[in-house]
């Protein structure tokens, strides 16, 4: 193959009344892991290999830009972390970043403890009734609430119910944005009081009401609306998709949730909202990378390239599009066996350590990788475990598995599931 050449590709135009996550998977099929495409009226190169995942995010990835798909993240959240580019996005990413740090969420791990327990209460009553449960909506409302938690502390009370549209609401269209995007006089009339009467508060609010650039300059209000709407997002969505998908699939594996229990067992003392306790509990971490892997929330990346570049044998023209989707790229069977099997086997050590590092890419990767993950991962690792010790869940179909890959990948369709009572 000589350097320089198109890739192949569909010579039809995608349809958006076509669903895209199978349309692109059907192209997949046809044309291999690279292919040139027309969709949204761009020229696009559509791939599954974790080497192009790795030139465009990590070895050149100043050479590209945010691309199309974010354009539908950006009336939501205005210029946060998620949309911004340049030097402004690399201020803010500089400004927020202590926000995350491993003590702050270390700090914030009992706080997830109590919200799972909380949870797990209310399950438990589900059990003793015999009375199913909505796994997506509870799991939902109760990762909301750590979010809002974490980044409002104290002031949660006064914004929990202007904000529980993220959970009731499962509707993302421009009707949703809109009543979205207004809450950001809610977060601004937050500010204010806290520069009036209050030094400083140790929640991600606080930190970021204080922190300044290298010049001591302070975030705009504007800016600190949009970085705060996206952490709330960012944080709930990916997360609760995540775990609902988890208890999904949990439910479906009887060996699987066989093997959970002997660890939680096991383990029966350890404090799980230590953190230095958390690297015990292996799968545990192993069930959240495998359904990560099966069901990544944020299953598309798309990137623009702002001068011509090569990706392996192919020239990518300035201007293209790069649409890299950690769903194609983590059921890609030339890097993964049974690739469409839940299987958390896979994530043991001896099993990964000639697997390419981007074979699983569910935070993105690079300087623009989720700022999130840590905190992520440690609040998912509590929920499963603090409930997967008490119950399982039984699931209880009412409509069929349905994908719905918008901004993220969820199941159109809530699960409802029956919790048990563990013995």
């Amino acid at each position: 193959m000589e350097v320089g050449q198109i890739p192949p590709g569909p010579q039809e135009k995608y349809k958006s009344t076509v669903d895209l996550l199978k349309w692109i998977g059907q192209q997949f099929e046809s044309f291999g892991t690279i292919y040139k495409a027309s969709i949204y009226g761009t020229n696009v190169y559509v791939t599954r290999d974790p080497k192009h995942a790795q030139h465009v995010l990590i070895d050149n990835w100043q050479n590209y830009v945010k691309g199309q798909f974010i354009k539908r993240v950006g009336f939501l959240l205005g210029n946060g972390l998620m949309v911004s580019e340049g030097e402004f996005w690399k201020r803010q990413r500089r400004m927020i970043q202590p926000a995350f740090h491993r003590d702050v969420i270390g700090a914030l791990s009992k706080m997830m403890t109590s919200r799972n327990l909380a949870l797990l209460e209310k399950w438990k009553q589900a059990a003793q009734k015999k009375e199913p449960v909505n796994v997506t909506r509870d799991v939902s409302s109760m990762v909301l609430e750590v979010v809002l938690i974490a980044i409002f502390g104290n002031d949660y009370e006064q914004i929990r119910a202007d904000f529980s549209i993220l959970s009731e609401d499962s509707a993302r269209n421009m009707e949703f944005a809109s009543s979205f995007r207004s809450l950001g006089k809610k977060i601004l009339r937050v500010a204010e009081r806290r520069r009036r009467q209050e030094p400083g508060c140790a929640d991600i609010f606080g930190m970021l009401l204080g922190a300044q650039d290298h010049n001591g300059k302070a975030m705009t209000d504007a800016s600190l609306i949009n970085e705060v709407m996206t952490l709330i997002v960012a944080g709930h969505e990916t997360t609760a998709s995540t775990l609902a998908w988890t208890w999904y699939l949990i439910s479906q594996h009887g060996e699987v949730d066989e093997k959970l229990s002997n660890e939680l067992v096991r383990l029966l003392d350890k404090d799980v909202s230590e953190l230095a306790e958390l690297p015990q509990f292996a799968y545990t971490r192993q069930i959240l990378d495998e359904t990560m892997r099966l069901f990544p929330a944020g299953w598309l990346m798309t990137r623009r390239a702002l001068m011509d570049d090569q990706l392996g044998a192919y020239l990518v023209p300035a201007g293209t599009e790069i649409y890299i989707s950690p769903y194609f790229i983590q059921r890609n069977p030339d890097l993964w066996e049974n690739p469409n099997r839940f299987d958390p086997g896979r994530f043991d050590p001896g099993c990964s350590k000639d697997r390419h590092r981007l074979a699983m890419l569910p935070f993105s990767a690079g300087p623009r990788n989720c700022i999130g993950e840590f905190f992520a991962r440690i609040e998912m690792q509590i929920h499963l475990i603090i409930i997967a010790r008490h119950l399982r869940l039984e699931y209880v179909q009412r409509e069929p598995l349905d994908l719905d890959a918008g901004v993220n990948l969820r199941n159109k369709y809530d699960f409802y599931m029956t919790p048990v009572l563990r013995n």
